[in-house]
This record gives C-alpha cells, sequence and structure tokens, in this order.
C-alpha cells in the first residue's frame, strides 16, 4: 500500500479549512434550497444549531507533569478522517516541544495493521479494532484513546444543484446497493419537494482502501437501511473498514473520493467534513432518529455524545445518536497505543504528546470543523494515559 505523509497531504486543505470559517457551508441551489444573503446562512440549513453560539474551546488543563528524557521523534500511521486534525496538532506540538510527530495518512486499516506489527509508535482508526485484531497485535494489549470528533457526509456533485440536499438511512442504503439509479428517483423527489432533481445517473464513490471512514458509514447504513444489510449479506457483512460493495469505483483515502466525486458528474460518496469544506464540496442533511434533516457541523457532531455510556475500552460507536440535534453520521478516531512500553524514551514522548493533545490541543479542533472531545469522554481519554507502562511501572502517577 502506497504511503501518503502530511506533507503530501499538504497543508493547504488546513489552511482552506481555516478560511472558510465555523459553520459555512457551500452555497445552495434553487427552490427551497436556494441561499439568503448576508452573513452566509441558507434556507436549507434554516433553524439549525450550526453556528448558534457552540462550540467553544473547552479549556482543559493537563495536569500530567511533563515526563523528562522523552525521544525526539514519534511515528504513527492510520485514518485519513483525522490527517487535517493532526497536521495542525503535530505542527503546534513541534513548536513547542522539540518532538517531530510524523504521521503517515494511509486509512484505519493500515493503521491497525502498521500498530499491530510495530513498525509505528501510535495507530490511529475511526472505529475500534475487532477482537480478533486485538489478539493479534505483536505487543500485547491496545489501548483505545479518543481524540476528536467529525461528521462523515454525503457529498455530491449534480447539475444544477447544490448543498442542502436531504437524505435518509434507506435512501441511502438503495443508492449506495445501486437500487437508485437516478437522481431524480422518487424517494429522492419525495425528501426533497419543490427541487428539480435531473434524470442524470448516479455515480457511486467508496473507498478502495481499509478505512475507518467506510466503518461508520457504513455503520450508519447497517442500522438504517435493510436492503444494505441483505445486499450485502447480513450484518457481518455490512459494516466494517472494508466490505464488498455491490456498485460504484473507488478512491484512496478520503482525498481520493472528494477528487473523484469533484471529477464526476453526478457522483455521490462520503467522506469527512473537513475535506468536504476545504474541496468546497456540496452536501447534504441526514435525517437523524428524531425525524429532523440535521446540518454536518461542530454542534450537531458533539451532541452524538450526549447521553452516551462508554464501555470501560472506550470502544463504541457514536451513529445514530438519540439527542434531537445530532448529526447521526458521526465517529471518533481512536489513537491506539501498546499498553506495555519497551522504549521508555519513546513511551515518555508518547505520553507527553498524547496529554497535549486531549488538554490543550482539543482548543485547535472547531478551526477546522473538528468536534473537541466532551467533558465525559476528555476525561476517560485522558485517564488511558495512566494505563501505560514500562516495565510493568506506569509513567503517569
Amino acid at each position: 500500500m502506497a504511503r501518503k505523509t502530511l506533507a503530501a497531504l499538504g497543508s493547504a486543505v488546513v489552511v482552506a479549512l481555516v478560511a472558510t470559517g465555523c459553520g459555512s457551508t457551500s452555497d445552495t441551489g434553487s427552490g427551497d434550497n436556494s441561499s439568503t444573503s448576508g452573513a452566509g446562512k441558507q434556507v436549507a440549513f434554516a433553524g439549525q444549531i450550526c453556528g448558534q453560539g457552540g462550540g467553544a474551546k473547552p479549556g482543559y488543563k493537563n495536569t500530567y507533569a511533563t515526563l523528562p528524557g522523552g525521544a525526539s521523534k514519534l511515528s504513527g500511521a492510520g485514518s485519513t478522517f483525522v490527517a487535517p486534525m493532526l497536521s495542525v496538532w503535530t505542527k503546534d506540538y513541534s513548536r513547542q516541544a522539540e518532538v517531530e510527530v510524523a504521521y503517515q495518512s494511509i486509512g484505519s486499516g493500515g493503521g491497525v495493521q502498521q500498530i499491530s506489527a510495530k513498525t509505528v509508535d501510535f495507530g490511529a482508526s475511526d472505529t475500534p479494532m475487532k477482537d480478533d485484531e486485538l489478539k493479534a497485535a505483536k505487543g500485547g494489549d491496545l489501548l483505545h484513546i479518543p481524540l476528536t470528533l467529525g461528521a462523515v457526509v454525503p457529498a455530491y456533485n449534480v447539475k444544477g444543484i447544490k448543498a442542502g440536499l436531504k437524505f435518509d438511512g434507506p435512501t441511502l442504503g438503495k443508492i449506495f446497493t445501486g437500487e437508485i439509479k437516478t437522481w431524480n428517483d422518487p424517494a429522492l423527489k419525495a425528501l426533497n419537494p419543490g427541487i428539480d432533481l435531473p434524470g442524470e445517473p448516479i455515480a457511486v464513490v467508496h473507498r478502495s482502501d481499509g478505512s475507518g471512514t467506510t466503518a461508520v458509514w457504513t455503520d450508519y447504513l447497517t442500522k438504517e437501511s435493510p436492503e444494505w444489510v441483505s445486499k450485502l449479506g447480513g450484518e457481518d457483512k455490512s459494516f466494517g473498514k472494508e466490505v464488498a460493495w455491490p456498485t460504484g469505483i473507488g478512491g484512496k483515502g478520503n482525498e481520493g473520493v472528494s477528487g473523484q466525486v469533484n471529477q464526476t458528474e453526478g457522483a455521490i460518496g462520503y467522506v469527512e467534513l473537513a475535506y468536504a469544506l476545504s474541496q468546497n464540496m456540496n452536501y447534504g442533511q441526514v435525517k437523524n432518529k428524531s425525524g429532523k434533516f440535521i446540518q454536518p457541523c461542530v454542534e450537531t457532531v458533539s451532541a452524538d455524545t450526549d447521553g452516551l455510556t462508554y464501555p470501560a475500552d472506550l470502544r463504541t460507536s457514536l451513529t445514530d445518536g438519540t439527542n434531537e440535534n445530532a448529526y447521526p453520521i458521526s465517529g471518533t478516531t481512536y489513537a491506539l497505543v501498546y499498553e506495555k512500553q519497551t522504549d521508555k524514551a519513546k513511551a515518555a514522548s508518547l505520553v507527553n504528546f498524547l496529554a497535549w493533545v486531549l488538554t490543550t490541543g482539543q482548543d485547535d479542533a472547531e478551526q477546522i470543523h473538528y468536534a473537541p472531545l466532551g467533558k465525559d469522554l476528555q476525561a476517560k481519554a485522558y485517564a488511558q494515559l495512566k494505563k501505560i507502562t514500562v516495565d510493568g511501572k506506569p509513567l503517569v502517577k
């Protein structure tokens, strides 16, 4: 698998994200989808909580003393979902701590493979490792440490139609199984009254690599679309980092899918919100469990964690949250870290970096459209660092 570093991803993505401003979207189209003048608010997203005063910097304090003797370099690999966020974090942290954190944006599947083989200091995945994957890891028990929250959005390229199209789980399921073939299908028209949907064919775009973004997307489809589950052969096959796609073309990474959608008339794909915004893509609203069509943004992603009970190992799903304002296709990126470390200098540097990410670093999230961890989840993630040991002794007292 070809490796893609954050340098290759390029600073342009992060610059574009910062320039868009919080809560921004693409312009909307005609009819009920028309845009309004002024501060960039659109009729398509009217009445939603995005940009309505939420998303303040959490201001978490790092109460762990900096561990001495840390290594000057760390390596990580995995999720493309979190790559723009990690680009900000690694740059800010290197200036402060003079530690170089090199991260390869190769997909969650690649991140799981590399941490399992002990070829990197940490992996990153947008979906928890499965029990059989954990058993195969060469370095023993792996910790799941949530880092940030983000949305996976249906992004599309439809002639004459801009941002704000409405989707629900059953309809997305039928699109991604190939049952719905054109944009003016009755199911899409019923969800979008007043929108002049064209009769052009739908070109489905999906990930070609092992992907946590795919796992978040297929987790949602598995919960909401019986047609999707049936077509894939059951729930054990309809959800995961890799599935047997019934239709469509593949793109490598969030970058690859966004590029394919932008270049293909009639296309629809799924990408992390940060990529949709940085590429000025049109993306839709999705119906949640309360029956509301929800715009993806920092506030609606944060709402997914409301009332959630976390297991002890923090491996959980955030899709289909019960809050009435929750965007239903959201996930968290996990840092995958061995509990029993063998290199004391690397272990110290890793704990110092992750402690910074989970406290000071959370203040960086909203500027590029990720959601910081909520208070409950942040406290649990931060406590995971106390489990990291060298020679049987915890590094954090």
